[in-house]
């Protein structure tokens, strides 16, 4: 077999594979294929057209674009500062041997990055940037959810997850939003997380809402709880609900 031959059949297995299960470990394609993960990132890069790797992870290409505008939007987020701050604040709550829950969104890989440095923590997450800044950390003991994937947010949701959180007791858990206002609550774009967050927020000790301020008085679609229902709200700017 040529070798562009082969490269055409290792990207329509992958594609196979992929198309079953709806994000697939690079290190298990690598070894479903017998091949090195370098080369499965080298085949896809180079046809750059039906899969695309976030992280340890591939993922279906959708409509022509890769399906992780997720991560595009962080690369281009113009409030990384103001995020990195207010994850400054919640990173110093976090205590040795917690067990802490971080959620998906474009702030919160600062709040993973910023864990202090053999604290023996548990982290519970069900996003993939997340699950990333926290995976080669020895220090960390890291539960990832699983169940269905959702390329548009980059997480996972179903009720595989939620069994394992009615098992788990949860210190500190930080959660974030895409919209926080006084009237309509504290919101997020994506339907598929509010099981989660409420959840996680039925089996937290402490609740704490990590945003930046750019999210004030706004609203999206999809509410999971009110203002009032956390111990904190985290900004880069105080809150004007404090």
């Amino acid at each position: 077999m040529s070798r562009i031959s082969a490269h055409n059949a290792r990207l329509d297995a992958l594609a196979g594979l992929v198309q079953e299960t709806g994000v697939l470990r690079l290190r298990d394609a690598a070894s479903r294929l017998g091949v090195s993960e370098i080369t499965i990132r080298r085949d896809i890069a180079a046809d750059g057209q039906r899969l695309s790797c976030l992280g340890g992870y591939i993922i279906p290409v959708q409509d022509g674009a890769i399906s992780s505008d997720y991560v595009l939007e962080q690369e281009k987020d113009s409030h990384a500062t103001a995020k990195a701050r207010a994850c400054t604040q919640a990173a110093a709550l976090i205590e040795p041997y917690d067990t802490v829950f971080i959620d998906c969104g474009t702030t919160m890989p600062h709040l993973a990055r910023q864990i202090p440095a053999n604290a023996h923590v548990t982290v519970i997450c069900y996003s993939l940037n997340v699950a990333e800044e926290l995976a080669s950390r020895t220090d960390v003991r890291l539960i990832m959810l699983g169940g269905v994937y959702h390329p548009e947010a980059a997480s996972f949701s179903g009720d595989e997850g939620i069994e394992v959180l009615k098992r788990i007791n949860i210190n500190k858990a930080f959660l974030s939003a895409g919209g926080v206002d006084e009237q309509h609550g504290v919101t997020c774009s994506h339907f598929h997380e509010v099981p989660i967050k409420q959840m996680v927020m039925q089996r937290s000790v402490q609740k704490h809402l990590v945003v930046d301020s750019s999210k004030f008085r706004k609203v999206r679609a999809a509410r999971y709880a009110a203002i009032g229902d956390f111990n904190s709200v985290i900004a880069d700017q105080p809150s004007p609900w404090a």
